[in-house]
This record gives C-alpha cells, sequence and structure tokens, in this order.
C-alpha cells in the first residue's frame, strides 16, 4: 500500500474534493460515485458522506493508497 500525506491549507477539506485533487479519480461525479458505492474508507470505516469534512489526523484509504491528512 503506497502511503502520502496531504497538507490542509485551510481547516478542512471535503473527501470528493481530495480524491479528486490527487488525482485518484477522473472527475469530481467519479469520486461522488465510488464513495457511494463504499470503496472509500476513513478513519477504519467505510465512509458514505461525500461531503465528509477531513481534518488533519484522519486517515483516508482508497484502492491501494493509505492518506494522511495533516
Amino acid at each position: 500500500m503506497q502511503e502520502q500525506e496531504f497538507s490542509l491549507t485551510e481547516e478542512y477539506i471535503h473527501l470528493i474534493k481530495l480524491l479528486k485533487l490527487l488525482g485518484m479519480v477522473e472527475s469530481g461525479a467519479d469520486a461522488k460515485i465510488v464513495v457511494e458505492e463504499g470503496l472509500v474508507e476513513c478513519n477504519n470505516e467505510v465512509e458514505y458522506r461525500k461531503r465528509k469534512k477531513l481534518k488533519g489526523g484522519d486517515v483516508v484509504v482508497f484502492k491501494n493508497y493509505r492518506i494522511k491528512i495533516i
């Protein structure tokens, strides 16, 4: 599994925006689909909320990636 860190420039980032910014999906629509299908985990739980606010310390797992929010 590939690990990486994402540095926040604001208080939080929405889950679908993170997936799109990191190039893990082609578009915002694709990001919504993978979240709705339960393919994304946040803090060791399947996350279905597209607009989940990710803050420092959160960990997102999608495909073969583990992203730590700092």
